[in-house]
């Protein structure tokens, strides 16, 4: 309170107000920059001005104490909707990896399954044990068997075909291949494409051209899978040489990549190759 000999000059209500009006504007704007939670998977990570990938699952370590195993999944944060994709080989180790990157499974709206092989689709019963409240977003060449089984855990399903936006700025490139159908996911950004592959089997080459022609717009980052294990040096430089042709500004390869194609990725990129291990998190500007 104001006591009887506190002095005081006369306020200016209208300077006031302006201050106000700044001050209050300038808190909304940080608020909204610095919303963030413990680790990843908190509901508040949806409002960061950056896409979050998360390596959750992968055969390849990082830094961190996560359990490695043959098989690739990563969580995408802020896009309008937090995606799994790919749930990994095992459920366990992926519930696992989850708990100790605070990553709470009931945070995760969307999963995205590339393809039909159990290093990508083996977590995804378990999964849904703890979560079915999801949209599971699907190749439409899928066995019904497998699409039953998830609608009988109270998921709800949505196959693709073709080229297709999920939501917001999030893409399926739609169904590629022959023998191994595959869906990669992309996101569109201020700095260029995001595509994640699973195990890219319909080539990775194919699957950066075709969203390359239909955003025309360069690649920022190209991760996950790349499916060049015992390919020899020679086939690998061909395809690194597209791949810089078609404007690919970083990689981050993992799971099936293999060992000498990571080798000359890593060469060929210098600074701009990142790491992609379980364990990486890696943050695009949206």
């Amino acid at each position: 309170m104001w006591g009887q000999n506190t002095f005081y000059e006369p306020v200016n209500f209208a300077v006031f107000e302006m201050q106000r009006a700044i001050f209050t504007t300038i808190f909304a704007i940080l608020a909204s920059l610095l919303i963030s939670s413990p680790g990843p998977g908190g509901s508040v990570q949806t409002r960061l001005p950056v896409f979050r990938l998360t390596v959750i699952f992968n055969n390849l370590p990082f830094k961190t104490r996560l359990t490695t195993s043959w098989g690739f999944s990563c969580l995408i944060e802020g896009t309008e909707q937090t995606i799994l994709f790919d749930t990994g080989g095992e459920g366990k180790i992926l519930l696992s990896n989850m708990s100790f990157m605070n990553i709470d499974p009931k945070s995760i709206e969307t999963v995205f399954l590339s393809h039909i092989h159990a290093d990508h689709t083996g977590g995804v019963e378990d999964f849904l044990r703890q979560n079915p409240n999801v949209t599971v977003w699907l190749p439409e060449s899928f066995p019904m068997s497998f699409q039953r089984a998830i609608t009988e855990y109270g998921a709800r399903i949505r196959t693709v075909g073709n080229f297709t936006r999920l939501f917001g700025s999030v893409y399926s490139s739609g169904e590629m291949g022959g023998w191994i159908k595959e869906q990669a996911l992309i996101l569109k950004t201020s700095n260029g494409l995001v595509i994640i592959t699973g195990c890219a089997h319909p080539g990775v080459v194919n699957v950066v051209r075709e969203a390359t022609d239909r955003f025309k717009d360069n690649v920022y980052l190209l991760m996950g899978g790349f499916h060049l294990g015992g390919m020899a040096s020679e086939q690998i430089q061909q395809i690194i040489r597209a791949l810089k042709m078609l404007g690919v500004k970083k990689v981050a390869p993992s799971h099936c990549t293999g060992d000498r194609a990571m080798g000359m990725f890593r060469d060929a990129w210098g600074e701009d190759f990142l790491e992609g291990g379980a364990g990486t998190i890696i943050e695009v500007l949206r």
